[in-house]
């Protein structure tokens, strides 16, 4: 007996050294994915291996992983003007909710690791969730008497945090709009102006020749370099080469040969906050080594796989041409049903017909014009139009790109069934939605209900 036990110990011991051996390896060969509990959802698997960026150093507990999740999705939810914020919770009014659904925690409906179970919005929940508080829903709305609750956000109704697009008056006012505008326009970018409005000296800023170049002597010049800046909108706008290749190191003349992107930062602040708050960046954000399309889960084409994305692998360096940046830099990795089909899409004739100026700035459709949307911010007392770079910012859910994107162009009835449509968004919205989304009908028709009930 004896024997016998001293065998099983020592069988303990020698599995013991060897799987403590094997994770010392895979800590100590950057193979920490062993680690992991499970595959990461689809919003945070690149920064996965940063377990710090949720957990915090020692792994503490939902209020520790409440104030991670908050510090990088605060000012969303605060853009989208949540409809079910925290201190909704936290009212001693609402204490009898909080036992059947704890939604103080971001972790109770967004379970990490979890990804058999997680729906395109990060939600580890069953789909009719909704019914744990709006069992009596039908009490008050009578058109949502024989509605499943599986069915509340999948039919274009109702998201938990962002309702600004589907809110019933909003509905009700835009309910019936056109399919589309006869001319839909893009506000234009306005950073060169606005510099000049707050410069202290204006004429600073007057265009540059290809004979203003003050790079330092013992820099070779390339002409091919050269000609790229010289038409650029920094040569147009008195950004001379030193600005960006000297960046913070003017004082001491150290030219920088590939300046990093924290020198992009120092005159385009906000592009950079929504870069590294996107998927492009969000590996950048948290000090990991830049994210490359190899790591994508969406498909990229092959001979993308090398890149490491930062400013410059859309923005060419020197020329800066915005329109390449708008389509070809995309249409470069992605290689997704939904970006191959673009070029045979209508908003892509209306992209080629701007670009031959039949059309106006800003009539076109590119694909940043809807991924990468404008937005009006203010600014030092001033209004500017700057470009989100957070490309990932209006897909959970698709409904949110109603607002800030598709109505810029199309009625609200058209877009709603189009974002829908999963078939018509592989397509690249050519063609008509298969369906009409239903929830501003039903809103229509409790309207008139209302004021008949008045008069």
């Amino acid at each position: 007996m004896k024997s016998s036990n001293k065998k099983w110990w020592g069988m303990w011991l020698c599995s013991t050294l060897l799987l403590a051996g094997y994770y010392t390896y895979a800590m100590t060969q950057g193979e920490e994915g062993v680690f992991l509990p499970g595959p990461s959802s689809h919003g945070h698997y690149q920064i996965e291996l940063s377990c710090d960026s949720c957990h915090g150093e020692a792994f503490d507990g939902p209020e520790v992983m409440q104030k991670t999740c908050v510090s990088c999705h605060s000012a969303e939810l605060e853009r989208v003007e949540d409809s079910h914020p925290r201190r909704k919770f936290t009212d001693p009014r609402n204490a009898d909710r909080l036992e059947r659904l704890d939604a103080r925690f971001c972790v109770t409906c967004h379970n990490e690791h979890r990804l058999e179970i997680t729906d395109n919005t990060g939600v580890t929940l069953p789909s009719d969730f909704c019914i744990l508080c709006h069992q009596d829903i039908a009490e008050d709305r009578a058109s949502h008497r024989d509605i499943e609750f599986d069915s509340c956000s999948s039919s274009g109704c109702h998201n938990y945090h962002d309702n600004k697009a589907l809110y019933e008056d909003f509905l009700v006012k835009h309910g019936k709009g056109e399919k589309t505008i006869k001319q839909g326009l893009l506000p234009q970018r306005n950073l060169a102006s606005f510099i000049r409005s707050i410069s202290d000296n204006p004429e600073s800023l007057k265009p540059l020749m290809t004979d203003d170049a003050n790079m330092p002597a013992a820099v070779t010049q390339d002409e091919m370099v050269l000609s790229d800046w010289s038409t650029s909108a920094h040569a147009r706008n008195g950004v001379n080469c030193n600005a960006c290749h000297m960046g913070n190191h003017a004082v001491d003349e150290r030219w920088e040969t590939a300046p990093a992107q924290a020198v992009c930062k120092q005159c385009h602040t906000k592009e950079q906050e929504g870069f590294l708050a996107g998927r492009h960046g969000m590996r950048s954000a948290q000090n990991m080594a830049p994210m490359s399309p190899a790591i994508a889960r969406l498909p990229m084409k092959q001979r993308s796989h090398e890149k490491s994305l930062s400013c410059h692998s859309c923005h060419e360096s020197h020329s800066y041409n915005t329109q390449t940046a708008a389509v070809e830099a995309c249409l470069s990795c992605h290689n997704d049903k939904h970006t191959l089909a673009y070029k045979k899409s209508p908003h892509y004739q209306l992209w080629q017909q701007e670009l031959a100026g039949t059309l106006p700035n800003g009539s076109g459709v590119s694909c940043s014009s809807c991924h990468l949307p404008r937005e009006t911010i203010r600014d030092r007392g001033r209004d500017r139009i700057v470009v989100q770079h957070n490309q990932n910012d209006y897909l959970r859910p698709n409904e949110k790109m109603a607002r800030p994107v598709c109505m810029k162009c199309h009625g609200l009835e058209f877009t709603l069934s189009s974002l829908a449509d999963g078939a018509l968004i592989e397509k690249n919205f050519t063609g008509k939605p298969v369906e009409t989304i239903a929830s501003i009908e039903m809103a229509l028709k409790r309207e008139r209900t209302e004021k008949k009930k008045s008069n």
